[in-house]
């Protein structure tokens, strides 16, 4: 889900990757890995929701210093900040939840109006939400908020679905992934480039945390029972592989438009 837009005469390149197959691919498994992820370092390894949201969320900062400081696209830097985004966004909700006791519907609804409200304020701000131009600091700090409250939605809309609601993690990956299904149709059917992609970012959250709820639970839960570690560092290998094809390409690109 693209759209055509002007990229304005302003030094730095456009910080975000293509929308590509590829694209959605690592965004789906950087959400399953932000699930699984949270979980494995909550429970498995015995650190609690409060260290690991304190941990994740430091090096989430350092993360986002970094990329925001960067002239160029740097795939791995990029990538890096999404899967710490989806792990400290899951955390959130997670401790909306289960330490304060917010309803799943109250924080999904609270998350849908921040997300709303980052919208809002950045397309006064730029009149645009294109992630074909983010090539200023101010458009990049718009684009990270939102990518935070996207993932912090998607992980609170996700629960109430196939917890709340009681979907369970099979309908729930059947039910986002024909969301997302349905998004691509308007999208080629010529509904709006900006909106599909936006509403396809957010639905990939909770589509890749039932399908990590569904490989991790244990099967007594509705899951598979293949445990968050394992899960975690099989999508991890496969993130890997994809970003350091990525990168590659990117040096390619960067070389040539040097010595042009």
């Amino acid at each position: 889900m693209t759209t055509t837009h002007s990229t304005p005469s302003i030094p730095l390149q456009n910080k975000v990757p293509a929308i590509t197959l590829s694209f959605w691919v690592v965004k789906v498994l950087s959400t399953t890995v932000g699930e699984t992820g949270a979980d494995s370092l909550a429970v498995n390894a015995g650190l609690g929701q409060g260290l690991t949201s304190a941990i994740m969320s430091a090096l989430l900062c350092a993360v986002l210093v970094l990329q925001v400081g960067s002239s160029r696209f740097r795939p791995w830097l990029y990538w890096l900040a999404v899967v710490l985004v989806s792990i400290v966004g899951t955390q959130i909700t997670d401790l909306l939840t289960d330490k304060l006791g917010v309803s799943l519907y109250a924080s999904t609804a609270c998350f849908a109006i921040a997300l709303s409200a980052i919208f809002a304020l950045w397309y006064r701000s730029e009149r645009t939400l294109s992630i074909h131009t983010i090539v200023t600091r101010k458009r990049e700090a718009f684009y990270w908020a939102a990518i935070l409250c996207t993932f912090a939605l998607g992980t609170a809309a996700g629960d109430l679905a196939t917890e709340a609601i009681g979907l369970g993690f099979t309908r729930g990956v059947l039910v986002f992934g024909a969301l997302i299904a349905l998004t691509w149709l308007l999208w080629r059917m010529g509904a709006n480039a900006i909106a599909t992609f936006w509403i396809a970012y957010v639905l990939t959250r909770p589509f890749g945390a039932a399908l990590g709820d569904l490989l991790t639970q244990a099967q007594y839960y509705g899951g598979l029972g293949f445990g968050a570690q394992w899960t975690s560092a099989l999508f991890l290998a496969a993130i890997i592989g994809l970003v350091s094809a990525a990168q590659w390409h990117a040096r390619i690109d960067h070389t040539h438009s040097l010595t042009k």
